[in-house]
């Protein structure tokens, strides 16, 4: 019988002999891992070569007795190599044997097939008299865990399958990689992988922003280090208490990036109460659109009358062909009339129950609408409309060429076009040829689709739409444009300073005025926009922040689509514990 111990420098196999092994292992303990590999010739290999493609693969701390290879696995006969095991309950070293057992473990591939070691175990009898353990097997601690069925390295590449892939497409690949294994076995493997990680660091610039495990019923709390863009920790809610604790916790956070929330406010408040606020500009601008359209949206009876004097007072023709004075609906305006029929039912049913002194969360509780959607109703006096705004045509830009060659006689539609290509034109020729056919329906001496955006059958602007005009730049708008938003402000007065301050805090967010965000939010008092801007006033410091620090929360948006692509990745499995071990391990 021979004993090989594999040379871990490359020189190569010594054949080292049974009284010199000791000496030689003692040796070589301090700079090498130690492997020995006891081969016993009972019975000639199918392959000649493969003792010496496995010997590299032999786990730590066992003697090769046997290997028995087929054309469907590779099973190893093996035992352990350990002299005086100690006892797990009184630490005694024993080696008085009890008996025997065999145990199968499952390795890493070899050549394309699984390997199987079964390791002959050995129960040894506890020397220590006052000790409750009368008998225990000897561990194997390089090798596998108590009761476990693979190795620890087999373990951990499944594991690894698992954090990266996931159940179903994990087990797909580890078939392909002789290391067959169940999608469920791979999730459990994850999830233990969370118990596992160390600590997450604490970083010194903090990103907060939620996310949903289900849209407008159940949220999470994502947190990202800036300096790193790496996700540091999940949290499974969005509430102040929480985020109070994780910062306790982990002291160190100097500043914290996140939304207009009221709930990540108080819990940096309470958790990290000297760290640096900062609001995210990009919800800022948002929050005063939002507002913006809210202001619109309460004159919507003077828009309509507006437009609709205008229309009258230019003689504007519609855009398309005449329709009669009572069109018959279509399909989709007799589905939309319905949906607003059901949507006003229901604001007048909160109205009343508003009236009656029932709180907006009753309210939503009995009707089934968000507490948001139930205050905007109220807000507006009237159910929404949810027109969509109509996308502004291609033909913009080359209208007055259009309309001055119409005039002068050219009617041809290929050669309006080709004009049109040597102007920059990059559209088909298509549109050309629609746009002469709509314009050969109208009044030849009348000004075509010169407000496509300002009555369109009939139908005065958007709320959106006016609110765009209203912030826009009188460069970037036409002249009947032009006349309708000089017309609006005209008829609403208070409307033109609470738009002329939207725009000063608009430049201000975007870092291209010089105001200050103090003299504009003192400016706001008295106008429309008092309400916004006192909610500005409440959170100055993180709003200020915002203007003079470069952090944001736009790296955590990255990882929360991340987050839900994983999520929806799982098919509905996607627990806290593995969805938090499966970001964690990416980060």
């Amino acid at each position: 019988m021979l004993e090989v111990a594999p040379a871990t420098t490359g020189r190569g196999l010594a054949l080292l002999s049974n009284s010199g092994i000791s000496r030689t292992l003692r040796a070589v303990h301090s700079s090498f891992e130690e492997r020995i590999i006891k081969w016993e010739n009972t019975q000639p290999l199918r392959e000649p070569s493969l003792s010496k493609r496995i010997l590299p693969l032999i786990p730590a701390g066992l003697v090769i007795n046997q290997i028995l290879p087929s054309a469907d696995e590779i099973s190893m006969m093996a035992s352990s190599c350990q002299e005086a095991p100690h006892c797990p309950s009184c630490a005694q070293a024993s080696q008085r044997i009890h008996s025997h057992y065999q145990r199968r473990l499952c390795d890493l591939p070899s050549q394309g097939r699984p390997v199987t070691l079964r390791v002959q175990v050995r129960r040894f009898r506890c020397l220590n008299p006052t000790c409750s353990r009368q008998t225990f097997a000897e561990p194997l601690p390089s090798t596998a865990r108590r009761r476990a069925r693979r190795t620890e390295r087999l373990g951990d590449l499944q594991r690894h399958l698992g954090l990266a892939l996931g159940g179903e497409a994990g087990m797909r690949l580890a078939e392909r990689l002789a290391i067959p294994v169940s999608a469920d076995t791979l999730l459990r493997l994850a999830r233990e992988a969370s118990n596992d990680n160390e600590p997450p660091s604490t970083p010194r610039v903090l990103a907060v922003d939620d996310w949903s495990w289900r849209r407008g019923q159940r949220y999470g709390t994502i947190l990202v280090d800036l300096e790193r863009n790496a996700v540091v920790d999940l949290l499974p809610d969005r509430q102040a208490e929480t985020l109070a604790g994780w910062l306790r916790q982990h002291p160190g956070v100097e500043i914290v990036a996140r939304d207009r929330a009221g709930a990540y406010a108080d819990g940096v408040r309470q958790g990290a109460p000297d760290a640096t606020q900062v609001a995210d500009r990009w919800h800022l601008l948002r929050n005063l659109g939002d507002a913006v359209r809210a202001m619109v949206d309460a004159h919507h009876a003077m828009i309509r009358r507006t437009a609709k004097q205008l229309s009258e007072r230019l003689s504007l023709p519609s855009a398309r062909a005449p329709t009669p004075d009572n069109p018959t609906p279509t399909t989709v305006d007799r589905r939309c009339q319905a949906s607003h029929a059901r949507r006003q039912v229901r604001y007048e049913e909160a109205a009343r129950l508003h009236a009656a002194g029932v709180s907006i969360a009753g309210i939503a509780g009995r009707l089934g609408v968000e507490r948001k959607t139930i205050r905007r109703w109220l807000r507006a006096g009237h159910a929404p409309l949810w027109r969509q705004p109509r996308r502004e045509s291609v033909l913009v830009p080359y209208r007055d060429h259009l309309e001055r060659r119409w005039v002068e006689g050219c009617h041809n539609a290929a050669r309006l076009w080709r004009e049109l290509v040597d102007l920059g034109f990059t559209g088909r020729s298509g549109i050309v040829r629609r746009w002469a056919g709509q314009r050969r329906k109208v009044d030849p001496q009348s000004i075509v689709g010169a407000t496509g955006t300002l009555a369109i059958n009939g139908q005065p602007p958007s709320i959106r739409q006016v609110a765009r005009m209203l912030m826009a730049d009188d460069d970037k708008l036409t002249e009947t444009e032009q006349t309708f938003i000089a017309a609006l402000l005209v008829q609403v007065p208070k409307l033109a300073d609470a738009i002329a301050l939207a725009k000063r805090l608009n430049q201000l967010l975007r870092r291209n005025s010089t105001d200050t965000l103090e003299k504009v939010l003192a400016d706001a008092v008295g106008t429309l926009l008092e309400a916004f801007a006192a909610g500005l006033n409440r959170d100055f410091a993180a709003v200020q922040a915002a203007l003079d620090l470069p952090w944001t929360t736009s790296p955590a948006e990255g990882q929360i689509n991340r987050l839900k692509m994983l999520k929806r990745t799982m098919y509905g499995r996607a627990g806290f514990q593995l969805l938090r071990a499966r970001v964690l391990h990416a980060a």
